[in-house]
This record gives structure tokens, sequence and C-alpha cells, in this order.
């Protein structure tokens, strides 16, 4: 072999060049996220710092009062309670709900599956504050619901601008939410499985508490945090049905925002609802992916 040849070929010690295609394809969408999300969540947290007076509004200065105020006001403690405690209710029964309505989905046949699937979506394209104003006009003193009570000689009820009225529009406005991710991970089981516990003498109730629903579990995992989430940072359906006196966490920061005009505070609020549903949802994933894991082996 002569000099030129070996001098062309390629040696261990030479390196391939790095591809720089990976990090060029994801550069637009890092920066959108840092300019969607990260940037505006910092410029909120430090706004939360910020001292403030009526009589001269956002000031230079930083200060903890905010967040002192927030934390030893009962007012605000008691809506943060109600707010993690209908996001919970909600969560509940969205699970209860979506979990057997996805188990049958995934169990029917064609066109059936089309057709019922587009009948959990389709609500989704609708407005949440539309559906949300039928749901207003449903359970008002004069509604349909107090009318048929009314018909079947039983008393009406108040239900407009109370909690139960929170829990129902959320619940309506979520489930699909829960029953999609849900039906996701049952496509992806083996029917025959299933099958073969029943041949082996398993009941029904037995195959599906053993064999089916541990395998469901990161679907309803999944659907369950993105209720809670969507569920505790709603806005437009404790407003309309809960009334003014009835107030979630979107609403005060609404009200201190916009009413108040108190900026500085009602970005304290955001971010203590915020971290507080970050630690209930990370504590919740750990539990769940636990016993999960140790289900599945």
């Amino acid at each position: 072999m002569t000099a030129a040849a070996l001098s062309q070929a390629p040696t261990g010690e030479e390196k391939t060049p790095r591809n720089f295609a990976p990090l060029l394809l994801a550069g637009p969408s890092t920066l959108l996220f840092f300019a969607l999300v990260l940037v505006p969540l910092a410029l909120t947290v430090i706004l939360s710092f910020n001292v403030y007076t009526y009589e001269k509004g956002i000031e230079d200065g930083y200060t903890l009062a905010n967040y002192t105020q927030v934390l030893t006001d009962g007012y605000y403690l008691s809506i943060f309670w109600r707010t993690l405690r209908l996001a919970l209710v909600t969560t509940v029964i969205a699970v209860a709900l979506g979990v057997p309505e996805a188990y049958i989905l995934s169990n029917m046949r064609k066109p059936w599956r089309s057709i019922f699937l587009l009948v959990i979506i389709g609500p989704l394209l609708v407005s949440v504050v539309v559906r949300t104003f039928g749901w207003s006009m449903l359970l008002g003193r004069n509604g349909l619901v107090n009318g048929v009570l009314d018909f079947l000689g039983l008393p009406t009820t108040q239900i407009l601008y109370s909690e139960t009225a929170i829990v129902i529009g959320l619940v309506h406005i979520m489930l699909p939410f829960m029953v999609i991710p849900v039906w996701t991970v049952l496509q992806k089981l083996d029917p025959s499985v299933e099958a073969a516990a029943l041949t082996l003498g398993a009941s029904r109730f037995t195959a599906l508490r053993r064999v089916v629903f541990p395998q469901a579990v990161l679907g309803i995992l999944s659907g369950s945090l993105i209720v809670f989430a969507l569920s505790a940072s709603s806005f437009a359906i404790p407003g309309l049905l809960g009334g003014r006196r009835l107030k979630m966490a979107a609403t005060v920061v609404y009200d201190e925002f916009l009413i108040e005009l108190n900026w500085p505070l009602g970005a304290a609020i955001a971010i203590i609802v915020l971290v507080a549903n970050l630690v209930i949802m990370v504590a919740y994933n750990r539990l769940l992916e636990g016993q999960a894991k140790k289900k599945l082996g």
C-alpha cells in the first residue's frame, strides 16, 4: 500500500463529525417553549414579590408580604381548600365514570366504536363557556331540572350557584380527558389475556380487578392528573356556576388582577396554587406508579 493510501485510510483515533441536525430541529420549539411558558412564569414570580400600595400601586421594592398575607388569611385559605376539594371530587367522579366508559368503548365493534368515540370527543368542539351557560340554564331555579322535580311532585332546590353545580359542570367538561387516555391504554392490551382469565375460572369482576385494571393504571394516572390540574385551575365554570359567592383560586386571581388591580397579590396566589398542584400531582404520580410497578412486576 502506498503512503498516500495509508494517509487516507481511517484510523481509530479519528472522530466522526457531530450531527447538529437534532439540535437545529428542536431549536424553534425550545425557543417557543421558553418564550410562551418559562419567561411569563418567571415574570409572574418576580411580580409576586413586588411591593404594592393602594396609593402608589406597584413599587420597585421587593417583599414577602404578599405570600404572608395569602398564607395567613383564613379567607384565602378557605378558597384554596375549596379549590383542591372540588378538584379532587371532580377527579374521583371522572375516574368512576370514565374508566368503565373507556372499557365499554374498547370492547365495542365498528362502527359503534367510532360513533361513541365521536360522541365523547364531540363536546370538546364546543366552547367551555357555551356549555357552562347551558348548564346554568338547566340548573337554574326555573330550569329543566327543577321543572322535572316539580312535575314529579318533588320539592325544587337551588342547584345553581352551589358547589354541586360547579362539580357537575367540571365533570361534564373534564370527562373526555379521562376517557381518552384510559381508552388508549386499553386499546394496546391483548384481549386474549382477559379471555384466558375467564377460561381459567375467574369471574368477570376478578378478571377486571386482577388483569385489566393493573394494566390500565398508567392511563388512569395520566387522565386523573389532567382532570385534577384543569379542574383546580378552571375559571369559567366556577365563575358562571358558582357565582360571586363561591370563589375558587382562578376567580380570586382574576379579581385581584382586574378588579382590585393588586397584581403582586394576584401573582402570589397564582404561584401558590401552581406549587400546590405540582406537589399534589408529583406525590400522586409517585404513589400510583409505585403500585403499578409492584402489580406488574
